[in-house]
């Protein structure tokens, strides 16, 4: 692992945990380099600003993680993984979601949502002849349609299990990916 992130990891832990206790807002660059023993220099070499260490423990911490599960059969168990590391981060979110961070936060779960949905559709529209511009506007329509989900879910304190929510949303859209595709299928080519 090279020193860079190395460092970028431990100023990404010392956020996390002064998040724990203090409002995004109110977490300044002293604080943070005070937390994690580094000077004001090392973190500016790294990140524009506490946002964009923000952003970058979202980026890092969590779109790998799903890369596995870009197929039809495997969507849920990504989606998932979402739920899963927001209610293991969920002070981290619940602060990011309550601050001027909060695009950091939807940019995440529109990230990882976007590749998820996208690797399915581009799987179940192999041989047929749907334009990448209908792919994209299905894909987007329902990352829109997840990540409302998986906000309102977190606004209203993650008391509905993540595999009751996976089971009805699977249950709701069996079949839809497929059907949608088909609607486009030649439509603009």
């Amino acid at each position: 692992m090279s020193n860079s992130f190395l460092t970028k990891n431990a100023l990404a832990h010392s956020l996390k945990s002064l998040m724990e206790h203090i409002p995004l807002n109110k977490i300044s660059v002293k604080h943070l380099v005070d937390d994690c023993g580094l000077n004001r220099q090392t973190f500016y070499y790294h990140f524009q600003d506490i946002f964009d260490l923000l952003g970058w423990i979202y980026k890092t911490e969590a779109v790998e993680s799903i890369a596995q599960y870009r197929s039809y059969n495997t969507w849920t168990d990504g989606f998932h993984r979402i739920f899963c590391y927001i209610e293991s981060n969920k002070a981290f979110c619940y602060n990011t979601l309550d601050s001027l961070g909060r695009n950091h936060l939807d940019a995440y779960l529109y990230d990882v949502t976007d590749d998820l949905i996208m690797g399915v559709i581009n799987e179940l529209s192999t041989g047929m002849e749907v334009s990448s511009e209908d792919k994209r506007f299905i894909a987007n329509f329902y990352t829109l349609a997840f990540t409302g989900l998986v906000i309102q879910w977190l606004r209203d304190g993650m008391k509905e299990p993540p595999k009751q929510i996976i089971t009805k949303l699977s249950d709701l859209i069996e079949g839809h990916f497929l059907k949608a595709l088909h609607k486009y299928e030649n439509k603009s080519l």
